[in-house]
C-alpha cells in the first residue's frame, strides 16, 4: 500500500501516457482527482524545485488529455500534487503544489 492509499486515494493510473507526456500518477479520493508527480533528488528542497515552468504546462496538458477521456473522474475538482523523494528515502506529499 502507497502513502496515497493508506491517506485514503484510490490509485487510478499509474505512469500513464498521453500524447503529452507521462503523468506519474492519478488518484482519487471522494471525487477529487489529483495528477501527482513524483520528483527525487539528493534533498527534498531539489526535488521539489525541479517541478519547472515547462514541466507545470506539459502536466496540465496531459491532464487535460485524460480528463477528455474521463469525464467522470474529477467531479468535485482536480488538483495538481507533487511527491517528493531525497536521497535517504524521505518522501514528501505536497498537496496543491501547483495552479493550473
Amino acid at each position: 500500500m502507497t502513502a496515497l492509499e493508506a491517506d485514503g486515494w484510490t490509485i487510478l493510473a499509474r505512469r500513464l501516457r498521453t500524447a503529452a507526456g507521462e503523468i506519474d500518477i492519478v488518484a482519487d479520493k471522494d471525487g477529487l482527482l489529483a495528477f501527482v508527480e513524483v520528483k527525487a533528488r539528493p534533498g527534498l528542497a531539489q526535488a521539489a524545485l525541479a517541478l519547472s515552468p515547462r514541466q507545470q504546462a506539459r502536466l496540465v496538458a496531459a491532464a487535460e488529455i485524460v480528463l477528455a477521456e474521463n469525464p467522470d473522474w474529477g467531479f468535485r475538482g482536480v488538483r495538481f500534487d507533487a511527491v517528493v523523494v531525497d536521497a535517504r528515502g524521505l518522501v514528501r506529499r505536497i498537496a496543491d503544489a501547483f495552479r493550473a
